[in-house]
């Protein structure tokens, strides 16, 4: 662990301590039965939701460190398909490849080596630190929002409720 307070502060951030819910909390014991339900008045699933939160952590530790980053099209590059299902196995694939990638980034701003504010060479002058903010601002949002469907739908488990 760094010893560098704001590092330590990113990496808090980037994990969703502090006002909120980690990722780990908000999926845990999701029932297999509901992965591909639609809540009420929502045009996706919760899976479509955990695999968006994959798809675009990804594709900014790509952009972060590719200079071949494969620039994607909004939306349709960062959501699953609407008429994509997920089974067990591959609802447990995107929640350990969103955990993989995160813990990519963590160890991205670990590196005492890395400077946070430095423009990334291949970017329109963009840091990590920007980046890494910003993705841990839209994990934040949408990990909030998974667990308002979790509610919605009654699919925390009973001592969570």
């Amino acid at each position: 662990m760094t010893s560098d307070p704001t590092r330590k502060q990113i990496l808090t951030l980037l994990g969703g301590h502090g006002a909120h819910m980690t990722f780990e909390e908000a999926v845990a014991d999701f029932p297999d039965d509901a992965i591909n339900a639609f809540p009420p008045n929502v045009t996706y699933t919760p899976w479509h939701l955990v695999e968006h939160l994959h798809l675009t952590q990804l594709d900014m530790l790509e952009y972060v460190t590719s200079a071949d980053y494969p620039r994607r099209d909004w939306p349709a590059d960062y959501w699953p398909a609407s008429e994509a299902r997920a089974t067990p196995a591959g609802w447990a694939a995107s929640v350990q490849s969103f955990l993989a990638d995160l813990a990519r980034l963590r160890e991205l701003v670990a590196d005492p080596d890395r400077d946070l504010d430095a423009p990334i060479p291949w970017t329109s002058g963009h840091s990590l630190l920007r980046c890494v903010r910003i993705i841990a601002d839209h994990n934040a949002y949408h990990v909030g929002e998974f667990a308002i469907l979790r509610q919605v739908m009654g699919t925390w488990p009973p001592a969570h409720q």
